[in-house]
């Protein structure tokens, strides 16, 4: 019996003196050798038997059943709900459409109630499927905001009770979860959940799904892409620059096919047919050196820089100011992915202060998300009398007039009431522009 590495052998061999054919030697053990495994390899050695064993236990696998929801949120908020009344019973207004867990959903509000047998006495609410869908099992949250201030919103909770009757489950495309005696409508009426004639529900969906998990053999982790940093570093380092830029007296040196390669514009300047004569040393114009300075960093980087580094400001506004000529940067280089990153930013920071002048910006380099979110911010009621004292809607009456009609059209859409658009500081009067374009005043 001889083991090694785990494997037994069973050899019952003859005396190696008498094995034949072939003769072996004492002198020559390593042709014994080769005979043994030789014979192994076949199967046998003449009638005896060699058994070969191996123990090796099977490793333990594991894995994991979950079931979990993808939880989404939806604001909706109903204006003009002294309007909805009188529309029928069975009738609903409904919210825009969001996604949540790869499904549309919709919220159906009836102001006169969904069934007839309670003759309007309730209002009914509820959350619709309103994409393609079977069987879709979730949980469902209704609120009606309580707009007082004092946080007494009513809330219809389904994920509170998931323990004892489990998801709801939808059958197919307009089915829907709710209430049909949502609110007593004439409570609901002399509520705080009625304020200005608005109603604003907040409505929670998480889809069930469910998934097998499995431990991965083999798990690596993957560091992201870095190559911003390395052509940061070689923007940083000035290392083989050919073209420099004068822009308001500094200079920033660069490389022209990282510029070609990130800008249609640099492309055509510096290697096009009409390129600049001197494409070592361009002057460039209507441009400060810090919106410059941050062109560069994104060109090289795809990032924006810091901000408050590169104003030396911390305030709000003068980041706001940045992301505006920055985006008109953006604008002239041919910077899609700059100019959307700025739009975006924009759209996140309007302020009263701020809205006139991103919204001419808008209109001038057609940024149309941007332009939207700007009308309908300076168009709330609470909003439009403060934006037209700033010096940025005189701004906005002077390059862009056109907008004033648009600005009031969006008011008289949203609110169905007459409203005055621009301000002439004389005793309180109002000069602005109605829908056909003519000049009106009006004294608040």
């Amino acid at each position: 019996m001889s083991v090694e590495r785990g494997v037994v052998f069973d050899l019952n061999l003859p005396d190696p003196f008498t094995i034949s054919p072939p003769n072996f030697s004492l002198c020559n053990p390593w042709k014994l050798q080769r005979y043994i495994v030789h014979r192994l390899v076949l199967g046998g050695m003449g009638g005896n038997s060699v058994e070969i064993s191996r123990t090796a236990a099977s490793p333990a696998t594991t894995s994991a059943s979950i079931t979990e929801t993808v939880n989404g949120k939806h604001e909706f908020k109903l204006d003009g709900y002294s309007l909805s009344k009188g529309i029928g019973i069975g009738k609903y207004v409904a919210s825009d459409t969001f996604m949540v867990g790869g499904y549309t959903w919709a919220i159906y509000f009836y102001p006169d109630g969904k069934s007839v047998e309670d003759n309007s006495t309730y209002v009914s609410l509820f959350i619709a499927l309103a994409s393609e869908g079977t069987d879709v099992r979730a949980l469902f949250e209704l609120t009606l905001m309580d707009q007082s201030g004092k946080g007494r919103h009513k809330v219809h909770s389904h994920f509170g009770r998931a323990l004892e009757s489990g998801p709801y489950t939808l059958k197919y495309r307009g089915s829907m979860w709710g209430y049909k005696r949502f609110y007593r409508r004439n409570l609901l009426e002399t509520s705080d959940y009625l304020k200005d004639d608005c109603l604003e529900v907040h409505c929670c969906v998480g889809v069930v799904g469910s998934r097998t998990d499995s431990p991965k053999t083999y798990s690596l982790p993957v560091p992201p892409s870095d190559i911003g940093q390395h052509f940061g570093q070689l923007l940083e380092s000035g290392n083989s620059t050919d073209v420099n830029f004068e822009v308001n007296g500094e200079n920033f040196a660069a490389h022209k096919l990282v510029l070609a390669a990130r800008s249609p514009v640099f492309r055509a300047q510096l290697f096009g047919p009409m390129k600049d004569q001197n494409t070592h040393s361009i002057k460039v114009e209507d441009m400060e050196a810090p919106v410059f300075k941050a062109l560069l960093h994104f060109i090289y980087y795809d990032l924006l820089p810091d901000m408050e580094e590169l104003t030396g400001l911390s305030s709000k506004c003068a980041s706001t100011l940045m992301s505006q000529h920055l985006l008109a940067a953006a604008d002239r280089y041919g910077l899609e992915r700059l100019r959307l990153i700025c739009e975006a930013k924009l759209s996140e920071d309007i302020t009263i202060n701020t809205v006139a002048t991103t919204l001419a910006l808008a209109e001038q380099h057609h940024c149309f998300h941007l332009k939207s979110a700007c009308l309908k911010f300076a168009a709330m009621p609470e909003n439009l009398k403060a934006v037209m004292q700033t010096d940025g809607f005189d701004y906005l009456e002077e390059s862009c007039p056109s907008l004033l009609t648009e600005l009031l059209e969006y008011v008289a859409r949203s609110t169905q009431h007459s409203v005055v658009l621009s301000k002439h500081g004389n005793g309180g009067l109002l000069c602005g522009i109605d829908v056909n374009g003519r000049r009106v005043k009006q004294r608040l």
